[in-house]
């Protein structure tokens, strides 16, 4: 019932909703660059997160990823990750800083990782 809870709180006041929709328009833009479906896969991946963080958790993908996932995202942190990841760190600390924002911040430390080397990886529930 918490993470329900937390899921909606988040999804008003924690940016939730803008989140899914800069993920979700950056995959669209992917899908129609047919070369870059991968990458709009793994922004769909992130929107869909970013929508209802509280009760998941992104883990590596079981058989590891291969050289190409490994270059994908290499070119993925060079146009688009790295910037991902500061914007979720920068809006984590700001969050951090009042004690209500604590659990926002602590969600958006959880998007770093998934937003700056997203190919090779899933977003389990954790029950």
């Amino acid at each position: 019932m918490i993470r329900f809870v937390l899921n909606v709180l988040w999804l008003i006041f924690g940016g939730g909703l803008v989140l899914f929709i800069g993920y979700a328009f950056a995959a669209l833009i992917c899908f129609v660059l047919v070369v870059t479906i991968p990458f709009g896969i793994a922004s769909w991946r992130l929107a869909v997160y970013s929508l209802w963080p509280f009760g998941r958790t992104v883990r590596p993908k079981p058989g590891g990823s291969g050289v190409a996932t490994g270059l994908a995202n290499v070119l993925w942190v060079v146009l688009a990750g790295w910037w991902l990841a500061l914007t979720h760190i920068t809006a984590g600390i700001t969050l951090c800083v009042s004690i209500i924002g604590i659990p926002f911040g602590i969600a958006h430390f959880k998007l770093v990782p998934a937003a700056f080397w997203p190919l090779g990886r899933e977003i389990v529930d954790l029950d």
